[in-house]
């Protein structure tokens, strides 16, 4: 993949454990949630990584709560945005429960941790399965890798036809499982390096490094997911505004080394999503 095609900016403003305790503006709420899209939006993110909160707020893959937040978003921040929902297990649910919230919600998008839904050593019927529902109805996954381990059992993975070979989108992921989760972008190389041939990669970065990793990521030819689910901080130190600054400074990031920003229309095409 050339490294000066148009640069896709994702945005997972919340997480499921986060609360405003940590940053007053960190949204929970649909309503919340919207109006970060809509800024998110106007700054340049064509996705928003969503997650959804029960009334404790704490995480929920609950079908209902989903559909409240989508529609809210979709009034306030329009039809184009790429909405992915998330299947984070969070400890909480199980892989029959993931795959169904998937199944019930019927979203667009949804992100998928190959370790959560299909480990090594495991029965992978279920989890065939499911990934060939997403692909015959259109869904959009995009598969969470955490290590160069991660990779190789993906890459297995699609090599015997478990996962459906078209237009694969990965998300690899700097500093989860690191001291302080502090990422090193000195950490991407391998991983890249390890990656199976695929349509696209996008990266998400813990801690206040993340500006770092995603220069890197860009200079690369990757994608990039930013916002307060993995990061509060901007490059500086200081803390961040809110989600659309760290959206903002990706765009400062590509513009220096000359990577054009997709639109939601060039973004759903890039993902097969038209």
């Amino acid at each position: 993949m050339p490294s000066n095609h148009p640069l896709m900016i994702a945005v997972a403003p919340n997480g499921a454990r986060k609360q405003q305790s940590d940053h007053p503006r960190l949204p929970i709420t649909p309503r919340e949630i919207a109006h970060t899209a809509a800024a998110c939006v106007e700054a340049g993110a064509c996705m928003l990584h969503l997650h959804v909160r029960d009334a404790d707020n704490r995480h929920s893959l609950d079908s209902t709560r989903y559909r409240e937040a989508i529609a809210a978003i979709r009034a306030e921040a329009g039809e184009e945005l790429i909405i992915q929902i998330t299947t984070e297990a969070v400890g909480s649910y199980t892989r029959e429960e993931q795959m169904r919230a998937v199944i019930e919600v019927r979203p667009e998008a949804v992100s998928l941790a190959i370790r959560e839904l299909c480990p090594p050593d495991t029965n992978e019927k279920s989890a065939a399965e499911f990934f060939s529902y997403l692909h015959r109805e259109r869904i959009a996954p995009q598969y969470i890798l955490y290590s160069k381990e991660d990779i190789l059992h993906f890459a297995n993975l699609l090599e015997r036809g478990i996962i459906p070979d078209e237009k694969i989108s990965v998300l690899l992921v700097l500093g989860r499982y690191s001291e302080n989760q502090e990422s090193n972008s000195a950490d991407l190389e391998p991983l890249v390096r390890a990656l199976p041939p695929i349509h696209n990669w996008s990266l998400c970065a813990f801690g206040a490094s993340e500006t770092a990793c995603m220069l890197e990521a860009i200079g690369r030819g990757g994608h990039c997911r930013v916002g307060f689910e993995n990061n509060l901080f901007m490059s500086d130190g200081s803390l961040a505004r809110d989600n659309a600054a760290l959206v903002s400074s990706v765009i400062d990031g590509a513009a220096i080394l000359e990577r054009h920003i997709a639109s939601t229309t060039q973004a759903r095409e890039f993902l097969g999503m038209r």
